[in-house]
């Protein structure tokens, strides 16, 4: 390394003004010069006082503009004029640093106990404030508290930068802002960065270290467990936090608070309501965007922020289906903003020093800058009243000689001599005499005496009272506690944030990103509810009370698989089955509460319904179809994969399909009931399954008049019912049926197709057709509208016979459903080999 050397010229003492060269070491002005600005901004400028927990330029703004009035009980006044008074008398450094400053002390989402109450955009952790000329500010309630008693002798003050005004070196701080608000701040071969707390459990800590001065570390944090961000979230990871506070220095996870929710009755999604500290939407939200775009991150099919000022943030991002939200959600957290890492470093100034502090001697450097204050606070207190007790005694003493009084001050020729003859004559001192001279006569009454009395008892009582408190250290150390009491008392908030310990691994994390494609059950219930199960267990009803349990329809399917919806109108509509709601596992018999209506899958036609459901598995259950007219069909599994509906069979004129059911097996019975109370039963082998354009075949010859009002198909082998219900046809909409009948379905011989089938109820007068019926395996379950279930009769044993009155009107009817298993060709996907079911209901 060379020398080199600096010019400097200085006028000599002689007239010759001859230049003069001295020569200086680079590197040793260097070394100087750069210490002079590293202090500088250590202690200036970056880092807080570890007593207010306040910066340079902090502590200017909140004295500025106490010094201003600018109270919470004024109106706001313009930024920049709070800005132009710091930096026209206290800061010169800029008015961009100190804005800056300003707007941090404003922001909710920045400090646990904003300091200012701003007025105006102040920003948002995505977007910058508006310019100060916009914005308004004036101090907060909790800043109040920093600068409490100020004027109280309770700090010293300095010469600002010119000499002209004077500035706190540090502020009262009626609470431990440091620990609270946190701070960060960088310097020159050092930095801050500290977690905001909660005010109470903060101040609940320093309480217990005033009455416990040699509490431990462990005594403390049941009382300050872990850091409480301003905006929520979720900690993972004491550890950190324990060594944080115990040497100044330590990490912890912050992750965003996400919950799954049913955004559509299609798909789930993921809503976000808080986020890691110092983490916006918009950068969550690009970050999301950008790792879809480069296919890092799979399962995401929008995004929106629906952030508002009332409901606060909620963040939604939609799952694709086939994705599980709960892996989605843990790779968010890998991925993106959603998890960050704070690191805790407790660099403050104590006694003008750098030191990295723990939890405790944060604390405990508090409440020796709180006891300080309040010490001098009571001695500046205790003077000034003892001052003013002298000047009350000098009073009473006057009011008590008035005449004389008088006398002495009308015989004197100038003030500076009635002065002196009050102090001789009464030996007053000066400023008793001169406060008597200084008195109006109209103070010099007997009220005002009696007043000056009670003033002297109430002096007197709390000079005693403060004299106790500075000649105790005990009582001192209490009044500090009550004080923090109150202060927590009434600014104090419950907890935001939630701590986790760490767990390593997360069970999420070891959940399958898709959704297996494992087998279920879609569930169309008899109120027009659909949903799935979650595996393709049998189902079986019970008689307890279950609102809207009875099933109209089941197939089997898969989870990643479709189904068809048949309709009135012999439309087949294609469904996927991970759009359907899964109902949870319970115990008890299957409820389709948590279903949703057939309207939020597909369209409908005006006067169109849904009476089945269908596989569109070729390796799945058949699908038959009858028609009111007595047509029946079998259908030929060749449908379209890229369509969304299609026809499965041509209708004549004035037709509709009344019933649709998958069909296991040829061994089933086909069973068509008729309004006029006709049941006809023949084996499905002797239906050939036509194409989907084939209009079928006829299944049950009807009467004059007569309608098909039930078609299913039921397995002879098992024990099963046949339910119906007569009526009127001239009976008006809601008013109760005929009789109910209950029979066996063995009583009821199969037939061939076309032909009539045999009686099935006998009408007693006024029934003229029947309103309801159903046939299918035991034990048969009936409900209102309501979803209350009807106690049904007693099973008849002649199958021509007549019905039973119930108590309330019949909406429905379903069985036993799942008693058959269903298990498809080896290899095939449908329900990949498991136990599935078939089932038939009834809807009004």
């Amino acid at each position: 390394m060379f020398d080199m050397a600096r010019r400097t010229t200085t006028p000599p003492p002689d007239e010759d003004f001859e230049e003069r060269i001295v020569d200086v070491d680079v590197s040793a002005e260097m070394r100087t010069s750069f210490l002079e600005y590293a202090y500088s901004v250590i202690y200036q400028r970056a880092l807080p006082d570890a007593r207010d927990g306040l910066k340079p330029v902090q502590r200017r703004i909140l004295y500025a503009m106490n010094d201003m009035n600018l109270r919470p009980d004024r109106g706001h006044v313009k930024s920049s004029r709070v800005v132009g008074e710091v930096m026209g008398k206290l800061h010169p450094h800029g008015d961009s640093a100190i804005y800056d400053a300003l707007v941090r002390m404003a922001q909710g989402f920045s400090m646990r106990l904003p300091l200012v109450d701003g007025h105006g955009n102040f920003g948002s952790p995505d977007d910058a404030p508006a310019a100060m000329r916009y914005t308004e500010a004036r101090l907060a309630p909790a800043a109040m508290l920093m600068v409490e008693s100020i004027d109280e002798e309770t700090v010293d003050f300095r010469p600002n930068y010119d000499g002209q005004e004077v500035e706190p070196e540090v502020l009262p701080s009626a609470f431990p802002n440091l620990l609270v608000n946190g701070a960060t701040g960088i310097a020159v071969g050092m930095a801050t960065n500290m977690a905001p707390h909660n005010l109470g459990e903060v101040i609940a800590a320093a309480r217990h270290l005033l009455k416990h001065p040699d509490a431990t570390l462990d005594d403390l944090m049941r009382f300050v467990p872990g850091p409480d961000l301003p905006t929520g979230g979720i900690i993972i990871g004491l550890e950190g936090i324990r060594d944080a506070y115990e040497r100044g220095r330590g990490t912890f996870r912050m992750r965003a608070k996400a919950v799954i929710e049913n955004i559509t009755a299609r798909r789930k999604g993921i809503v976000v309501t808080e986020l890691p500290f110092n983490v916006g939407p918009e950068r969550v939200m690009a970050k999301i965007k950008e790792l879809v775009q480069a296919k890092k991150l799979q399962g995401i099919a929008d995004l929106k922020d629906l952030t508002d000022r009332h409901k606060g943030l909620r963040l939604v991002i939609e799952v694709k289906n086939g994705f599980n939200p709960e892996a989605v959600l843990e790779e968010l957290y890998r991925l993106t903003p959603m998890e960050e890492t704070f690191g805790i470093n407790n660099v403050a100034l104590v006694d003008g020093e750098p030191r990295t502090l723990g939890l405790r001697e944060l604390l405990q450097v508090y409440i020796d800058h709180r006891i300080d204050v309040v010490r001098r606070r009571s001695e500046y207190r205790r003077r000034r009243r003892e001052e003013r007790l002298h000047l009350v005694d000098g009073l009473i003493i006057a009011l008590l000689n008035i005449d004389d009084v008088i006398r002495v001050i009308r015989g004197s020729d100038d003030s500076a001599q009635a002065r002196t003859r009050l102090m001789e004559t009464f030996g007053l001192s000066e400023a008793q005499a001169v406060y008597i001279l200084d008195t109006p006569l109209r103070r010099l009454t007997r009220y005002d005496r009696l007043e000056l009395e009670q003033e002297k008892e109430r002096l007197t009582r709390e000079i005693a009272e403060l004299t106790e408190i500075l000649s105790s250290e005990r009582k001192l150390r209490q009044v500090v506690s009550k004080e923090l009491g109150e202060v927590a008392k009434k600014y104090g908030t419950p907890r935001r944030t939630v701590l986790l310990e760490s767990s390593g691994v997360t069970a999420a994390g070891a959940i399958p990103l898709e959704v297996a494609d494992d087998p279920c059950l879609v569930l169309l219930s008899s109120d027009g509810l659909l949903a799935r199960t979650k595996d393709a267990t049998p189902l079986v009803h019970s008689a307890e009370r279950v609102p809207h349990d009875v099933l109209a329809a089941v197939v089997p399917a898969t989870a990643r698989g479709e189904v068809a919806l048949i309709t009135s109108a012999g439309r087949a509509l294609r469904v996927p089955v991970l759009d359907l709601a899964e109902l949870p596992q319970t115990d008890g018999p299957p409820s389709l509460a948590g279903g949703h209506p057939i309207a939020e899958y597909v369209s409908l036609e005006p006067g169109e319904r849904v009476v089945g459901l269908g596989s569109l598995s070729p390796d799945g259950p058949g699908l038959a179809l009858a028609t009111a007219q007595g047509v029946v069909k079998r259908v030929v599994p060749d449908y379209p994969a890229n369509r969304d509906e299609f026809e499965v069979i041509g209708l004549k004129e004035g037709d509709s399909v009344v019933g649709a059911v998958a069909l296991p097996s040829e061994d089933h019975d086909l069973v068509f009931i008729t309004s006029n109370a006709q049941l006809l039963r023949f084996p499905a082998s002797l239906v050939r399954p036509q194409g989907r354009p084939a209009g079928g075949v006829a299944g049950i010859r009807l009467d004059p008049g007569a309608k098909v009002i039930w078609f299913g198909a039921v397995d002879p082998s098992q024990e099963a019912r046949v339910v119906t219900v007569a009526g009127s046809a001239d009976a008006l909409p809601g008013t109760p049926h005929g009789g109910v009948k209950v029979s066996d379905y063995a009583d009821f011989p199969p037939k061939g197709r076309a032909t009539g089938g045999v009686r099935a109820q006998r009408f007693l007068k006024g029934e003229d057709v029947l309103v309801l019926a159903w046939a299918g395996p035991a034990p048969v379950k009936a409900v209102t509208a309501d979803g209350d279930p009807v106690e049904l009769p007693a099973e008849l044993g002649r199958r021509d016979g007549s019905g039973t009155a119930v108590s309330r009107p019949i909406a429905a009817i379903g069985g036993a459903i799942g008693t058959t298993p269903f298990t498809p060709p080896e290899g095939g996907s449908s329900a990949g080999g498991a136990a599935g079911g078939e089932g038939d209901g009834a809807s009004a």
